[in-house]
């Protein structure tokens, strides 16, 4: 008789940054949540072959000759009701063995910004390559401002209902149950609706810009019921509102504790991309933000 599946662990990604810092304090939460075990990785950068051939990154496994992986455990040692942790430390360039991290985890943690790279960018390299190329869910941390005291914690989901995934619906709800959170989902139509006259004008017609708020918020309910059934004990807030979906989801970030977006990926001749609405969300938004793929592990 076989035992259960092992838990696939949550991974974190440090560097001795304080963005790989905050990192590590969200994953070593998110680790508890689910009862995970929690695998700390430093990608400890070396000189790559110009020549894209194949390459498997090692595991260094004496970890008391790596100062990021030593400051890390240091500052984890008394801290009381840790997650099950293990230390490693990867050979490679972060851009290109962070993302396969994901390989293993149910899930991805990275600083929004590393040791390099310009103080001025809002979203590092290494970041965005988790969030493209990475097969499990992957969060960005950034820091947020202060949630108001009091204010009931909040995930936020940005809902496209013209091309939903189940995965992304399904991550939004599974955080907002194992955090006691509300789920706001933030749905965006074309608006204000504007219609052709017989002047050759166009001009905005409340008429058709009800209609068209009415069929979003009829086909949002259709996406959302059977994850409502699934999670009954989650508050789930609906707003559908006019306008631009990346600029309405950022705005919802500033009280929330995790905006989830999907990873509305197309395959191109130099690699993946991303849809603009997650690239915008995962620049400017508050906080930690989760990119799901398609057909999530």
């Amino acid at each position: 008789m076989s035992g259960d599946a092992p838990v696939e662990p949550v991974v974190v990604a440090v560097d001795g940054s304080a963005g790989s810092d905050h990192a590590l304090e969200w994953a070593l939460t998110a680790a508890r949540l689910r009862g995970a075990p929690l695998r700390i990785v430093h990608v400890r950068q070396y000189a790559m072959p110009l020549a894209d051939g194949p390459h498997m990154p090692t595991i260094d496994h004496r970890l008391d000759a790596d100062p990021v992986i030593d400051r890390t455990r240091r500052a984890l040692e008394r801290r009381p009701e840790l997650p099950p942790m293990a230390f490693d430390v990867v050979e490679g360039t972060p851009g290109r063995d962070l993302p396969r991290l994901g390989e293993a985890a149910q899930l991805l943690v990275v600083g929004s910004r590393g040791r390099g790279g310009f103080a001025s960018l809002l979203l590092g390299s290494n970041g965005l390559a988790c969030a493209r190329e990475a097969a499990c869910p992957v969060v960005v941390v950034r820091p947020g401002e202060e949630i108001t005291a009091g204010a009931e914690p909040c995930v936020v989901l940005g809902l496209d209902p013209l091309s939903p995934h189940d995965d992304t619906i399904g991550f939004a709800f599974a955080e907002a149950a194992l955090r006691g959170a509300v789920l706001r989902v933030v749905c965006a139509y074309p608006g204000p609706v504007l219609v052709y006259t017989a002047t050759g004008d166009f001009v905005t017609s409340a008429e058709a810009d009800t209609a068209t708020a009415a069929q979003y918020t009829e086909r949002a309910g259709e996406q959302l019921a059977p994850f409502e059934e699934r999670y009954p004990g989650v508050n789930v807030e609906k707003e559908v509102l006019p306008g631009d979906a990346a600029g309405l989801v950022v705005d919802a970030s500033r009280d929330a504790e995790l905006v989830v977006v999907g990873r509305h990926q197309s395959r191109m001749p130099l690699g993946r991309l991303m849809g603009s609405v997650t690239n915008a969300v995962l620049l400017h938004a508050r906080g930690a933000v989760a990119v799901v793929p398609p057909e999530s592990r």
